[in-house]
């Protein structure tokens, strides 16, 4: 891949973050959200291998379902109070719509099986970005979240505790 286009998808992927940790919209952060998922896409992919392309359908796929799933409960959100604040949720549908939506952004437990598919495909500096920087924009919604929607959080957390736990009993 040529410097150029590196470094633009490197500031693209910058922007995203940045343009979803500045807003209080939902239609903003999403759009962040979105600038962040179609920069990395390249990356991931510019290794002509068949394993990277795969990863990057994967990654694509379930970014934009996600994506979809996200945009529906915030439109359902402000068809239902009249508000697209990401401070003001108070409807309990949308908001548990919204944390599972961002819980796969993520790649939370047990939302998660499609992160270590992709990161079998992909190169270590590229996997490195996914696992790390792609995270950041998501997790910092979840924590703006109000606190009626913290009941959910807290049921994945568990879920992902004890997951973890029994996957680490079958470990020699």
């Amino acid at each position: 891949m040529q410097p150029f286009i590196l470094m633009v998808l490197l500031f693209a992927l910058g922007l995203g973050t940045t343009i979803t940790f500045a807003s209080s919209h939902w239609l903003l952060a999403w759009m962040g959200l979105e600038i962040n998922t179609l920069a990395i896409l390249p990356m991931m992919a510019q290794s002509h291998h068949p394993r990277a392309v795969e990863a990057s359908t994967k990654y694509f796929l379930t970014q934009s379902t996600a994506a979809a799933t996200l945009l529906f409960a915030t439109m359902t959100n402000a068809w239902l109070t009249g508000q697209w604040n990401i401070h003001l949720m108070s409807h309990p549908v949308p908001l548990t719509m919204i944390v599972l939506a961002l819980s796969l952004k993520i790649g939370l437990a047990p939302l998660h099986t499609w992160l270590p598919e992709v990161l079998q495909g992909l190169d270590l500096t590229t996997a490195l970005i996914l696992s790390t920087w792609q995270k950041l924009a998501p997790f910092i919604l979840l924590m703006q979240i109000p606190a009626q929607g913290q009941t959910i959080i807290v049921a994945l957390a568990i879920t992902s505790t004890v997951r973890g736990g029994l996957g680490g009993l079958n470990q020699t």
